[in-house]
C-alpha cells in the first residue's frame, strides 16, 4: 500500500530564504499596512526580518528596505513580469547591488547600518493610523524604550527638536530611497538642535 504525503506550502521566511539564494526577482505585498507592493530582491534575511533591494515602477532603483516577515500578505517568487523586469534591468545597465553583510536581528544594528549607508533614514511606523506612516531623518541617538531622530520635513526643512520612536512601533526601515534623498539634496546639512523643545513629528 502506498502512504500518500501530504507536502506542507512553504513559509514566507523559506520562500524568500530560497529567493535570496537562487537570486530571484520577487513581488511581494503587506496589505494590511498599505495597498501597493515592492518588487525586488532579497538581499539579506534574518530571524524576524529581511532586507530587499527594491524596484521602482520607473525600473530603477527605489532603496533598501528591512522588513518583517510577519507583515508579508502574498508573495509572488518569481515576480509575475520577472522575464520584462529583467531584460529592463538589462536594457538600462541597473546593478543591483545587494550588501553583503547586513544585521537584522536588532534593531539597534539595524539603524546604525541604515545610517551608516545613507544621510538620511526612513523610518514607517505603524501604530498611528491603518496605514504606515513615514517619517524621515538623521539618526541621534539609543535610548532604553526607542531612539531619536531628527526629521526633514516634506518641506525639505530641518526640525530643531528630535522625535522619539519606540522600538515596538517602527515596521519598516529604508535607505536611499530617492524621495528621501532629494529632501537632503535640498534641505542641506541638519542645523544644531534645540534640545528644550518639544517632540514633533511630521508625517510624509
Amino acid at each position: 500500500m502506498t502512504k500518500i504525503v501530504e507536502l506542507k506550502p512553504k513559509s514566507i521566511p523559506a520562500r524568500l530564504r530560497e529567493a535570496m539564494r537562487e537570486r530571484t526577482l520577487v513581488r511581494l505585498w503587506r496589505e494590511n499596512l498599505e495597498p501597493g507592493s515592492f518588487t525586488g530582491y532579497i538581499a539579506a534575511v534574518g530571524q524576524d526580518r529581511f532586507l530587499l533591494w527594491a524596484l521602482g515602477d520607473y525600473i530603477g532603483f527605489d532603496g533598501l528596505f528591512v522588513l518583517r516577515y510577519r507583515d508579508v500578505t502574498r508573495l509572488e517568487s518569481p515576480d509575475h513580469h520577472a522575464d520584462f523586469l529583467e531584460k529592463a534591468i538589462k536594457l538600462r545597465q541597473l546593478d543591483p547591488k545587494l550588501p553583503a553583510e547586513f544585521p537584522l536581528d536588532d534593531l539597534r544594528h539595524v539603524l546604525a547600518a541604515a545610517a551608516g549607508l545613507a544621510p538620511v533614514t526612513s523610518v514607517y511606523v505603524d501604530t498611528e493610523a491603518e496605514n504606515e506612516i513615514c517619517y524621515i531623518g538623521k539618526l541621534l541617538d539609543f535610548e532604553a524604550e526607542g531612539f531619536t531622530v531628527q526629521e526633514v520635513s516634506p518641506h525639505a526643512e530641518w526640525l530643531r527638536e528630535p522625535s522619539f520612536f519606540g522600538w515596538d512601533e517602527v515596521s519598516c526601515i529604508s535607505m536611499n530611497e530617492p524621495y528621501a534623498l532629494a529632501l537632503f539634496d535640498v534641505a542641506g546639512p541638519p542645523p544644531p538642535l534645540d534640545r528644550a523643545s518639544v517632540d514633533t513629528r511630521h508625517k510624509h
